[in-house]
């Protein structure tokens, strides 16, 4: 069976739902040491222009926030410290909402993401924003391109599976007022790869 990625409709809601749908899916970096992929099991929204946490709080139009203010399903790359963080544009155009992948629970290449993530066990491969992309093979040159279109896609993922979507404040966030309160982290309950 071939899989087909998620369609461009299903991005095309706010953050906050989209943080919530994107629980369970399957997230997919193509490389040239071949594939690697996990399911998504934490997330963040990030509610634009009203939001102090959001880069783009204000409408801050920077070279880096950009792709924020552009089509639903883009992808959002951003260094921070040496890390690069990976995130999913949502919403609609000149509406600069995204949504950060902070968790996936590995799937396919875990011989890839050993070797990327050496000397650590496998739960500590990607349960976290910064090492979910080292892992995965994600990288700043992903920034601008689209999940409908390889090499990163999103598809369907725990179609069957039952798990149980928790919320609670984001995380990383101190200095931004009421904004660090707000329960937008997605997570599965109980799951072994939540960031923390």
């Amino acid at each position: 069976m071939i899989m087909k990625p998620l369609a461009q409709s299903f991005y095309e809601r706010s953050a906050l739902e989209l943080a919530e749908a994107l629980i369970g899916k399957l997230l997919v970096k193509e490389t040239s040491e071949g594939r690697a992929s996990g399911i998504i099991v934490e997330t963040e929204a990030y509610m634009g222009a009203e939001d102090r946490a959001a880069h783009s709080y204000g409408n801050r139009r920077t070279r880096r926030t950009e792709i924020m203010f552009g089509k639903a399903g883009s992808v959002y790359t951003y260094q921070m410290h040496t890390h690069t963080l990976v995130n999913v544009v949502a919403s609609e155009v000149d509406t600069p909402q995204a949504v950060l992948i902070r968790a996936v629970e590995p799937v396919e290449g875990l011989h890839l993401m050993e070797a990327r993530r050496p000397g650590r066990k496998q739960v500590e491969w990607t349960n976290g924003p910064g090492k979910l992309t080292k892992a995965l093979g994600i990288a700043m040159s992903d920034y601008g391109s689209h999940y409908t279109v390889p090499p990163l896609q999103i598809f369907e993922g725990w179609e069957d599976r039952e798990f149980e979507v928790m919320t609670g404040p984001r995380i990383g966030i101190d200095n931004t007022g009421e904004a660090r309160d707000y329960p937008w982290r997605f997570f599965v309950k109980g799951n072994p790869y939540i960031s923390r």
